[in-house]
């Protein structure tokens, strides 16, 4: 299901391309691309969710954490974010690329994925999709975009 996340995500969004989200051409693209329909069909519903955390009374916790406050993850959140994740979502936040409720959106999003614990690229590809969808964190995007596409110079110690 990532894998179709992260197909859409660069055929339409870093290609500039415009996404309409016809369910039945875009299946059908899908299809073509060789994804199977059930990993199709849950890559669709994880889009739309996504659409819906925008509307943030839908899910009251979202604008429950306060500044200066402390997130403690579930065992089950543990499970798919290893400490070097966690790490990188608690950086984002102090750098104010994430704000307490888009890294709410993030960890989400994040277990609604099939699979493994996500890689740390895989989680930077999720910050950038959330914040992508989210309007008013233009500046937010952009910085992660940095972060994701920067290639280190030189040696680094």
């Amino acid at each position: 299901m990532f894998d179709i996340l992260m197909y859409l995500f660069e055929t339409y969004v870093q290609s500039e391309v415009e996404l309409l989200f016809d369910r039945e051409e875009l299946t059908d693209e899908l299809n073509r691309a060789g994804f199977r329909s059930e990993d199709i069909g849950k890559a669709l519903i994880w889009i739309e969710k996504l659409a819906e955390l925008q509307g943030s009374d839908r899910k009251p916790y979202l604008n429950g954490a306060k500044p200066n406050s402390v997130r403690i993850y579930h065992a089950t959140e543990l499970q798919r974010l290893d400490t070097e994740s966690r790490g990188f979502l608690l950086f984002l936040e102090n750098i104010q690329v994430l704000t307490a409720a888009t890294r709410e959106m993030v960890i989400d999003r994040i277990m609604e994925l099939d699979g493994e614990p996500l890689s740390l690229d895989d989680l930077k590809w999720v910050v950038l999709m959330v914040l992508f969808n989210v309007p008013g964190n233009e500046h937010a995007y952009s910085q992660m975009e940095d972060l994701v596409f920067e290639q280190p110079e030189g040696l680094l110690h």
